[in-house]
């Protein structure tokens, strides 16, 4: 996909605090995100402008895949179309701010597209509407008819990062476990979907359980464990040739839990052996392996820090399921999770600054996140089984898989944002668990 600058350089917003969102009125449009919270920002999105004669619906789709984008975040609110009072007929003309400004609109979303030789173009431009004034600089992006999505959601992404000044995370994939049938009989098989669930493709079959599939830093590879040999094994898969490989572990070992390194160039995973189960690091090119834990506990579900130098995990070594943190290099791992209950599957996120985990304390399950030296532990969910936390690319979002309890009891995935606020279902066509969010798409 191709995209380009229609004025020139984009207008850099300053960064911005965590939690939930609060309206700045003086000043450039923006969203500060603070801890109060408060009604979301008033947008308006008209149809993109049809620039040729064979465009068809296209200015709809597109201009309803991003109010769809912005509106999913909790922090903007779409004015509805049929409030406006002023239309856009030409991406050149001026805007009529009066008219936006009478409906409430804070931000307007103008665009236009065209069709060429079987290729699209889409073009946008975000206006501050009680300054007058346009956010940034216009931008174009081009492909294809089938990507028509992922330029939609290219859009939003912009939108997005010029108004809170984080980066987006709509233009990205989510692979997970797709499950069908009872609870004592689940048919479970690798999927792979857009971010909102659109675009579903099934990457394996469910002759074999499947579990924990993890993207590769740059999204064209997942990790995942299988019981195709009747064991739990550690396979590599393509995503765009759908081929896959089991890793070159020792015969008759139990592995599972496969997780990248930030540059993708290794494998962290945990191999049971001699009554306990410990870490290990594979060259995936080479091959070669390296012991990082040697106790008599289970270690499990590891996690590097963006940076490379730290790895988190859960072990059972204090006598409950804690989580630890360690070098990379396998130094004394140092206890960091200290509140009542059990701690585990931490994910360390790509800001850096947090770690996700699950707990169960009290008969329920919880999603939470802390700081990388433990504090400020917050719980953002609760239910009967909640677990697999995932981090958005921009360390916003985390997405999870929930299950209902009881024997009709089903599994889907959820996202919250990390104050705790916006828990949504990802629409999925059947149970779905074990998410991984992908990183932003080129």
């Amino acid at each position: 996909m191709h995209r380009r600058r229609l004025l020139g350089g984009l207008a850099a917003l300053p960064a911005l605090a965590l939690a939930a969102p609060a309206l700045a009125q003086d000043g450039p449009l923006r969203i500060e995100i603070t801890e109060g919270v408060v009604e979301p920002m008033p947008f308006a999105v008209p149809d993109f402008v049809a620039e040729t004669p064979d465009v068809g619906d296209w200015g709809d789709r597109l201009a309803r895949v991003v109010a769809s984008d912005l509106t999913g975040t909790g922090l903007f609110r779409e004015i509805p179309r049929e409030a406006h009072i002023s239309s856009v007929t030409s991406f050149a003309s001026p805007v009529a701010f009066a008219d936006w400004k009478a409906v409430n609109a804070q931000a307007l979303i103008t665009g236009a597209v065209s069709v060429q030789d079987e290729r699209i173009a889409v073009k946008f431009r975000v206006w501050d509407v009680f300054a007058g004034t346009e956010l940034g600089d216009g931008l174009q992006f081009q492909g294809t008819a089938e990507g028509w999505r992922r330029m939609a959601h290219k859009v939003a992404d912009a939108v997005y990062s010029r108004i809170t000044g984080e980066g987006g995370y709509f233009d990205s994939r989510v692979v997970f476990v797709s499950e069908t049938g009872s609870k004592g009989d689940r048919q479970k098989r690798l999927a792979i979907m857009d971010y909102d669930g659109a675009n579903l493709q099934y990457l394996t079959d469910s002759d074999a359980i499947v579990l924990a599939p993890r993207f590769s830093p740059t999204g064209d590879r997942v990790l995942y464990t299988s019981y195709a040999s009747g064991q739990p094994r550690i396979y590599l898969l393509d995503v765009d040739s759908v081929s896959r490989r089991e890793l070159p572990t020792p015969q008759g070992a139990t592995t599972f839990s496969p997780r990248f390194s930030p540059d993708g160039r290794e494998v962290l995973y945990s191999q049971a052996g001699g009554g306990n189960t410990d870490l290990w690091r594979m060259d995936v090119a080479s091959g070669e392996t390296a012991r990082l834990t040697s106790a008599p506990s289970i270690e499990t579900a590891p996690s590097y820090a963006p940076d490379g130098s730290r790895i988190v995990f859960e072990s059972d070594r204090s006598g409950s399921q804690q989580i630890y943190v360690m070098e990379a290099t396998g130094s004394e791992p140092r206890r960091i999770s200290f509140g009542e209950g059990r701690y585990g599957t931490p994910v360390w996120s790509p800001r850096g600054d947090m770690i996700a985990f699950t707990k169960q304390a009290s008969g329920r399950f919880h999603i939470g996140v802390m700081r990388t030296d433990g504090s400020e532990e917050r719980l953002l969910t609760a239910s009967f089984l909640d677990e697999s936390p995932t981090w958005a690319p921009n360390g916003r979002v985390i997405m999870f898989s929930r299950e209902t309890q009881g024997e009709q009891g089903s599994s889907a995935l959820y996202s919250v944002d990390v104050s705790g606020r916006n828990l949504r279902r990802v629409p999925t066509p059947a149970g779905a668990s074990d998410p991984s969010w992908g990183p932003l798409q080129d």
